[in-house]
Parts: C-alpha cells; sequence; structure tokens
C-alpha cells in the first residue's frame, strides 16, 4: 500500500514537472544591423508555463534607470534599431492595455522598472494570455524594451491605443525554446 502511495504522489509530480514548457530571449541593445557576435548583451528573459496556467515571465535586465515599456512584438527581425519587430503582437485585434486589462493585446506586458542601472534588475509577472502553443503563442515572436514608460493605454496620447505611447526601441531579443 504505502509502495502505491509513494508511486502514484511521482507519477503526480512527474506529469507537473513534464506541463513545464520553457522559453528565453536573450535581449540586446538596438543597433542599425544586428550581428550575433558583436551586439551588447544587456540581459535574458525567462518564460516559464506554468501548471494550472500562465506563463511566469523573469526578466534579468541591465540598463537605463526608469520604467520601460515591456512587449512582445510580431516579428523576430531585429535590424533596424529593432524596428523591425514589427507591431506588439495582437492577434485578437485589440487595443493596447495593462496586463491585467481584459481589452488588451496579447504581447502588452506593462513596464519593467530598472531601479539602479549599475546593476542587474530581476522583475518578474505571470501573465495569463501568453502561451507556447494556439494563437497567443509567443515562440518566434520578437520581445521588445522601449526607452520610455508604457502609458499601459489610458495616457490620452494619440499613440495610447496602439504602443502605450512607451517611445523608441531600446532593446531586444527573439523568443525561443529553452530547456
Amino acid at each position: 500500500m504505502i509502495k502505491a502511495i509513494i508511486l502514484a504522489v511521482f507519477c503526480i509530480s512527474t506529469l507537473a514537472v513534464a506541463d513545464v514548457t520553457k522559453a528565453r530571449a536573450m535581449i540586446y541593445k538596438a543597433m542599425d544591423e544586428f550581428k550575433a557576435d558583436s551586439n551588447e548583451l544587456v540581459g535574458t528573459i525567462d518564460f516559464i508555463q506554468m501548471d494550472g496556467g500562465g506563463v511566469k515571465v523573469v526578466a534579468n535586465i541591465t540598463g537605463p534607470a526608469g520604467k520601460h515599456g515591456f512587449h512582445v512584438h510580431e516579428k523576430s527581425d531585429l535590424s533596424k534599431k529593432c524596428n523591425n519587430t514589427g507591431g506588439h503582437f495582437n492577434p485578437f485585434g485589440k487595443q493596447h492595455g495593462a496586463p491585467t486589462d481584459e481589452n488588451r493585446h496579447v504581447g502588452d506586458l506593462g513596464n519593467i522598472e530598472i531601479l539602479d542601472s549599475s546593476k542587474p534588475t530581476i522583475w518578474t509577472i505571470t501573465d495569463k494570455i501568453i502561451s507556447f502553443s494556439g494563437d497567443s503563442n509567443i515562440i518566434g515572436k520578437g520581445f521588445v524594451i522601449h526607452t520610455g514608460e508604457d502609458d499601459l493605454g489610458k495616457g490620452g496620447h494619440p499613440d495610447s491605443l496602439t504602443t502605450g505611447h512607451a517611445g523608441s526601441r531600446w532593446a531586444c531579443g527573439v523568443i525561443g525554446k529553452h530547456e
């Protein structure tokens, strides 16, 4: 009987671990031309599919102090200072918003706040919309950190409902599967 209980617990915990999927984006400072050997690495962003739903996003970024728009973008082309990543990932045609808003782009993850430009900032969010499958699949998409703060679609600027008025693109990377 005890062996059966131990085996059952082992099987359940093994299933829980097997359900977790990981992805990573290496984040590079925006450059006119992306060259894998010569770009300045500013950090990483890890994505972990949580058992029971949601994706945990863990950023480890060194950069200018302040709040910066933090978004999944449509394309994986990092050239032209990250401008070739296209717009925010928005497969459902919604307006820009906060990560907690129902009406938001899939790629809208709010802001990362960098407190000290001389050392890495660790920032975490768990999001219920991004995923590794289906219409909200972020694998192969670009990830962009903007120069300015994302107003979460509530700033009243002409571009608030499309980009969050977050400014130009400071750094970017491509989200790929990670073991």
